[in-house]
């Protein structure tokens, strides 16, 4: 299936490694021109590099990158002064605040969490939308959490960060002006998937409970109806969809990805 977004511009934050990547890749296998953020310019480089040796991208695809942080107005200003407000695809994407004990959690925690989960997507939306409105196509992701759906104790930074921008979300997207304009606003929400994150994640309760990563790893994956961890380019896929010419009478919706984790009807 042609996606129709082949040649359209596309922003993606946190495309050096991991579920950004895979987005970043799917949208350049459609055809789209896509600029990278991330923070660490040689994982960044290498991530890029990657990209336009890749034979399933078109010839002619742009992969440009932009080394910066994309939580600050310094690095949202980098990533945004490559193409302005001319965006036609946004995928929003930054690393998840750490686990732990809310007792130990201070304003600043909250702050950062609200930055950088939160308030980020809500300040790159805001500088593109009516750009993409006004020529009549766009696309936002924002990629999120499980845990807006099934919060877990251990991750109330997150859970209370991204379901704030759930919120927020809900109501932008079904903005009348937006959708008839051909503009949607989605969020995916992965469950375990085989990243960095996940990997962090698994060694801290593995230090915790005396067990070994591996060990830890396995009893998590029995709780994943699938059996497995998820992997990024599946992911990709999925964001490349909502991405298309194909998804536009969807917006506002939050599509989880968990391998059937979720026990709930709704």
């Amino acid at each position: 299936m042609d996606y129709r977004i082949k040649n359209r511009w596309a922003l993606v934050g946190g495309a050096s490694k991991g579920l950004g990547l895979g987005c970043a890749r799917a949208l350049a296998r459609e055809g789209a021109h896509v600029v990278l953020v991330a923070r660490g310019a040689p994982a960044l480089e290498a991530a890029a590099a990657a990209l336009r040796a890749d034979p399933e991208v078109p010839a002619g695809t742009q992969v440009l990158t932009v080394a910066a942080d994309i939580t600050t107005p310094e690095g949202r200003a980098a990533a945004l002064a490559v193409r302005g407000s001319a965006y036609d695809i946004v995928v929003t994407n930054a690393g998840g605040p750490p686990p732990g004990d809310f007792r130990e959690w201070d304003r600043e925690a909250w702050i950062r969490a609200l930055d950088a989960n939160m308030l980020t997507p809500i300040e790159l939306i805001k500088a593109t939308v009516d750009g993409m409105a006004s020529r009549g196509f766009g696309r936002i992701v924002n990629i999120t959490s499980g845990a807006v759906k099934a919060p877990n104790e251990i991750l109330g930074l997150s859970n209370g960060a991204r379901s704030g921008l759930t919120g927020f979300i809900a109501g932008l997207a079904r903005n009348g002006k937006l959708v008839s304009a051909g503009v949607t606003i989605n969020n995916l929400l992965p469950g375990a998937f085989d990243t960095d994150r996940l990997r962090t994640t698994l060694e801290g309760a593995a230090k915790k409970t005396g067990q070994s990563t591996e060990a830890v790893a396995e009893s998590r994956r029995k709780t994943v109806p699938a059996g497995r961890f998820g992997e990024a380019d599946e992911f990709g896929a999925t964001c490349a969809f909502l991405c298309s010419a194909q998804a536009g009478y969807i917006t506002g919706q939050n599509l989880l990805i968990d391998g059937g984790a979720y026990p709930g009807t709704f």
